[in-house]
């Protein structure tokens, strides 16, 4: 059984039973960073920027429409001075066909903009989805494997649909907000100075409420995308592990587990959206008391003849319209920071560095498969060696198995000699060649891994044989499954190699997935094998046609074998024990049982 289990993250303050975990990775996250917010914005403008000619374009749309949305209500103020008062009919029929055609082109240019603009925002957010997706890709295994996968999903999905809805939406609102107060305080300074004062008295509240509010909600807000990845990371652990949950009647308590997390995920969205909520109320009271003060004074100036029923007007609903884009710019605030709380996971993984080849690191054409360990010490955590000063060789063609209890190393070889991690102390050499001098595309190209757990992915099974070599015909997808053993069941399949598996494989055995997968290395036509756990839970019958077709794919390469089972490893030319993470033993089966020290009470035991 693979030496490395998955270990249910833990919280702060929740603990949560854990499982023994083997060659122990660290689960702890990174201490976040403090927050960037001119930073994330920043980096956000340089992505629609590359869309600047569409960009001025919608620009030039949102100008045209907050102007017209100004010259309506200045028109019907005209209206109500030059022409009721004086009831001239005639003007006020084509004063009428002149809102008629502003608001006309009013709708039609709000609509423009927002087309172009759900168009530079699908773009924009396609590049970051482009540029997270391809990270992920590149990150080390050991970043992987200290962070909860759903963790991971939760920025691919939630954080990019709130970058997504801001996009949409958002840039347009705040800039015609900004554009229409600026025009609004404009001409009412010019209608009347005095009028203009009264109504901008409820400034000063209105930022005083809005710095308290949004003091509050940005907190909650944070909290709220923190415990929502937490509780996706959690769903999709717990949903993987579903079989582990039932088998040990852990369904109490994972529900248990998973009402704490949401428990807090509804604290922090409850609180968010309530803060949030308060700032339209606010903007209510102080439109309804501006427009009180607008009605009242300047009823009082239109007494003294000092202004007229219509500048009134104009300025009573420009008073509406005032508060509009403040109370606009309010709630796009509250979405833009959770736009950017997200826009900040996603570029946080953006920017981990990704594995990259060492500066004079080459490719290799071809592998002999001349394996050597030299002094070779790594540690998952600081100040507890997983491994400690193993050495050996391995000729090329040659068979090594790796023994040891559960926790002796076994797995963490494998992962070193793959280049998943790196030698704390020591050197690896393939052939004579370090393994930090091979770029690791290079290497792996040569490197050939079957697993316990085999993976499949969703598509036919044809396709996944192919993956071990994308450029593969027809007729070798199906001589490497000949080989592999797997052709005889895929042909009794109702439609053979294109029937479409799911990802987990349903509907074939677990033996049946364990073939499909020698079949793939056998594909690819490595020169350096690995098998963990190749034959592990494996039914005798189907064993014995994966030992043979394991022989085929064996034959002429340097095999790295991790088995539990005595005649798995017992022909192999070199057997390696590990025990407390040090190599305690090598030989033959034939050596080792005659030195009769810690291999031979294995063999004994089993």
């Amino acid at each position: 059984m693979s030496n490395q289990l998955i270990k249910p993250f833990q919280y702060k303050r929740i603990p949560l039973t854990s499982t023994e975990q083997t060659e122990t990775i660290p689960n702890n996250h990174k201490k976040a960073k403090p927050r960037d917010w001119k930073n994330t914005l920043r980096r956000i403008w340089l992505l629609l920027a590359q869309h600047r000619m569409h960009l001025f374009i919608v620009g030039l749309f949102v100008v045209i429409s907050s102007a017209l949305s100004l010259l309506g209500p200045f028109l019907v103020g005209m209206a109500i001075d030059e022409f009721l008062v004086t009831h001239n009919v005639n003007g006020l029929l084509q004063l009428l066909m002149y809102l008629f055609l502003i608001y006309i082109s009013y709708s039609i240019s709000i609509w423009l903009q927002n087309f172009l603009m759900i168009g530079i925002a699908q773009k924009t957010v396609y590049e970051m989805r482009r540029q997270l997706f391809t990270r992920l890709q590149k990150l080390p295994i050991s970043y992987l494997d200290k962070r909860q996968h759903g963790e991971l999903m939760s920025r691919l999905t939630n954080d990019m649909e709130n970058v997504s809805t801001t996009l949409n939406s958002s840039v347009i609102q705040i800039l015609s907000s900004v554009l229409t107060f600026i025009g609004i305080i404009s001409v009412m300074l010019w209608l009347s100075p005095l009028l203009t004062v009264i109504t901008l008295a409820v400034i000063p509240l209105m930022v005083f409420g809005l710095k308290w509010i949004t003091k509050r909600t940005s907190v909650f807000f944070k909290e709220q995308q923190k415990h929502l990845g937490e509780v996706n990371g959690y769903i999709e652990e717990t949903i993987t592990g579903q079989k582990i949950v039932k088998a040990f009647s852990r369904e109490e308590h994972v529900i248990a587990s998973f009402a704490v997390k949401n428990e807090k995920l509804k604290g922090a969205g409850f609180w968010a959206q309530t803060y949030s909520g308060f700032i339209p109320k606010l903007m209510n009271v102080l439109n309804n008391l501006s427009f009180a003060f607008i009605a009242g004074i300047g009823g009082i100036l239109a007494f003294y003849q000092l202004i007229t029923i219509g500048v009134i007007v104009i300025f009573a609903e420009y008073s509406r319209q005032f508060t509009r884009p403040l109370n606009d710019l309010a709630n796009q605030f509250n979405t833009l920071l959770s736009a950017v709380a997200g826009a900040e996971r996603v570029f946080e993984i953006i920017d981990e560095e990704e594995e990259r080849d060492h500066p004079h690191a080459r490719q290799v054409s071809s592998i002999q498969g001349d394996v050597s360990f030299e002094h070779v010490s790594f540690s998952y955590e600081a100040n507890q060696k997983t491994i400690e000063d193993v050495s050996f060789q391995v000729r090329a063609g040659e068979t090594v198995a790796l023994v040891g209890p559960t926790g002796a190393g076994k797995t963490t070889i494998i992962n070193l000699l793959s280049r998943f991690y790196e030698p704390s102390e020591g050197r690896i050499t393939i052939d004579g060649v370090d393994l930090n001098d091979i770029q690791l595309v290079s290497l792996r190209q040569h490197i050939g891994i079957v697993l316990q757990d085999t993976y499949l992915f969703q598509g036919t099974i044809k396709e996944n044989i192919r993956y071990g070599k994308l450029e593969a015909s027809d007729e070798e997808v199906m001589e490497a499954a000949k080989k592999a053993n797997a052709h005889s069941f895929i042909s009794k399949l109702s439609n053979g190699y294109e029937t479409v598996l799911n990802q987990d494989g349903s509907g074939i055995s677990q033996g049946q997935k364990q073939l499909l997968s020698i079949a793939r290395v056998m594909l690819a036509n490595p020169s350096l094998l690995i098998l963990d756990e190749a034959t592990s839970s494996i039914d005798t019958m189907t064993e014995m046609n994966i030992q043979i077709a394991l022989k085929r794919l064996m034959e002429g390469r340097t095999s790295f074998v991790i088995a539990h089972r005595l005649n798995t490893i017992k022909e192999a030319d070199q057997i390696i024990v590990l025990k407390n993470g040090k190599l305690f033993e090598k030989g033959t089966h034939e050596q080792l049982l005659k030195h009769k020290g810690y291999y031979y009470d294995m063999c004994n035991r089993s």
